[in-house]
């Protein structure tokens, strides 16, 4: 399994999601961490530039973990069969470990729209 969890400065969940460019990719096997690596994304590649047509680096992961995303684009992960996660945690090492041990606490994913 590969869990992402957006975190634009490396050390904090991010909560505007779309235009995050950092994510911290868990690669975990037998609900244990097996690898940790960081995906710095080109602000060409973020999910505000991109659409929802176009594959994106994080087209391979199983879980988004996240402190804030818009509807749209939760949505549009659903559709690449992607969980999103919604938390007021801040450490992204103590998220993926609450989420493993079936203790994270999530939000809802709230209503977006984008004017442009």
């Amino acid at each position: 399994m590969k869990i992402a969890v957006a975190s634009q400065n490396r050390k904090e969940v991010t909560g505007h999601t779309g235009r995050c460019r950092k994510f911290w990719i868990y690669r975990v096997e037998h609900e244990s961490v097996t690898g940790k690596e960081i995906l710095e994304l080109t602000k060409e590649q973020s999910f505000h530039e991109t659409s929802r047509l176009e594959p994106t680096p994080l087209d391979d992961i199983n879980v988004l973990i996240c402190g804030g995303i818009g509807d749209g684009l939760a949505r549009r992960l659903a559709e690449k069969n992607i969980k999103v996660l919604v938390t007021k945690m801040i450490e992204p090492d103590l998220a993926i470990e609450a989420f493993l041990k079936g203790t994270l606490k999530t939000e809802p994913i709230e209503h977006h729209e984008h004017k442009h």
